[in-house]
């Protein structure tokens, strides 16, 4: 017995109904990056490895699917070197090349290779699947698509203005409503490092206040004592334990926590600018919400800091994120090319959309109308029109086989067709078409115009 067939794990199939769902999405971000002006890119699935390894830190490079070299790979390893059964040191001589993990360094590399062709500032949209060598689980999978804005070559904060009106924007179009637009300053958690006197634990301090909402105020002044910093210095963030309120009221109490912090003060400047321009230009139906727990990239991002909410009910992690960073294409040698950009969770906004029912009924649409087919010489009829129709931008089809009619019918049924239309030996005599109403079950005789005009 043939052994049942599968795919890897980590991988999905997907039937027409997600496709069409799955689209919508990709169409409905893809309409709006155009609109802020935007261009389309497109890198390859697979880079050199001197290309990704090394630039994700140690846990990514180890996420990093690699590629065996074509041919005989092994001939070229060493006795000496193959005998050690270090993976990791022959990995290097039977691979050079790898999937892509994301789609950020290969656009540096990209910027960098095509730097000469590109007018700066830089704005490109990149929708393409990446691959991760992770533990699958929910909501994780190896191998799913992201959906990334960036401009490159401007350090204008209007960029990060702009971006936030892009959040709402696609959400707006979604009809995602209350969806909440967290901002963060790289400098503003800089400055509070260095109030405290922790500049050197700075990550230790960071990831330890990210967990505020989590694990509560205690727990985490006990990991931040446990890593090292002074409860001296701990005493001094009490007001930022308690910091809520608004946009202007957390400002203000940073400004006093900070006021010793050329970095942190300069990191409430950015993140003022960004909040009077949304505030003069307005949010359709997101909120900016201000919170300096936020800390995500923090060995990437240099500036700003977004992260993206789902509506309150919808118990799910972020679906978007992104940041400012200052020397993104230094990685391959092109200093000083200041970047900002965003990404939206393809999976997890697809998820929050069906769980609140926000995908529109047409877009699983398929065929509008069968034709039934009782033989050849009525199906060569049901072509012409089957092709007529397509001509006015009609979905219609034939039904291959003159199978019996309740088959058909079934099928038609199955595939959720709303209209049958019935051509056969009267109606060819009488140059007319019976539209049989799938659901209603009433029937119209109708000639081909009228059989157009109704199903458009």
């Amino acid at each position: 017995m043939a052994q049942k067939p599968s795919i890897p794990k980590g991988t999905r199939d997907f039937n027409p109904e997600e496709v069409s769902k799955r689209n919508y999405i990709f169409s409905t971000i893809k309409q709006q990056f155009e609109l802020f002006g935007f261009q389309p890119i497109e890198t390859p699935s697979f880079e050199n490895s001197s290309t990704l390894m090394g630039k994700y830190g140690e846990e990514g490079d180890r996420l990093i699917f690699k590629i065996l070299n074509s041919g005989d790979f092994l001939s070229k390893v060493g006795d000496d070197l193959y005998n050690t059964k270090d993976s990791n040191k022959i990995t290097k001589q039977i691979s050079e090349k790898a999937l892509r993990y994301d789609l950020t360094v290969p656009f540096a590399r990209y910027v960098v290779q095509h730097q000469n062709e590109i007018n700066f500032p830089f704005k490109r949209y990149q929708i393409q699947p990446v691959w991760r060598a992770d533990r699958p689980q929910k909501g994780r999978f190896r191998e799913f698509y992201q959906c990334d804005a960036d401009v490159v070559g401007s350090d204008s904060l209007w960029q990060e203005v702009e971006f936030v009106q892009l959040y709402d924007a696609v959400f707006s179009k979604l009809g995602l409503q209350g969806v909440t637009i967290k901002i963060n300053n790289r400098k503003i958690l800089s400055g509070i490092a260095e109030v405290i006197g922790a500049q050197d634990k700075l990550i230790d301090f960071t990831v330890a206040l990210d967990k505020l909402d989590k694990i509560g105020e205690e727990k985490v002044k006990e990991e931040m004592i446990s890593k090292g910093i002074s409860e001296e210095g701990i005493s001094k963030l009490q007001p930022l334990f308690s910091l809520k309120g608004s946009f202007a009221s957390q400002i203000a109490e940073l400004k006093t926590i900070l006021n010793t912090s050329e970095e942190g003060r300069k990191g409430i400047e950015e993140l003022e600018f960004i909040n009077e321009g949304i505030e003069t230009i307005g949010l359709q139906t997101a909120k900016l919400q201000l919170d300096v727990t936020l800390a995500r990239g923090l060995n990437y991002y240099t500036g700003a800091i977004f992260e993206v909410a789902a509506p309150e009910g919808v118990k799910m992690g972020s679906i978007g994120g992104g940041g400012r960073y200052d020397d993104l294409t230094g990685i391959f040698g092109l200093k000083d090319m200041s970047g900002v950009g965003i990404s939206f969770g393809l999976d997890r906004i697809y998820l929050v959309l069906e769980e609140l029912g926000l995908f529109p009924e047409t877009i699983t649409e398929t065929t509008k109308v069968l034709f039934i087919n009782f033989g050849a010489q009525e199906a060569m009829a049901c072509m012409k029109a089957i092709s007529f129709l397509r001509s006015k931008g009609i979905k219609a089809e034939l039904y291959p086989d003159a199978a019996k009619m309740k088959k058909q019918m079934s099928y038609a049924n199955s595939r959720a067709i709303p209209y049958v239309v019935l051509l056969g030996a009267s109606e060819m005599d009488n140059n007319t078409y019976t539209l049989k109403h799938m659901t209603s079950g009433d029937q119209e005789s109708l000639s081909l115009d009228e059989l157009t005009q109704t199903l458009q």
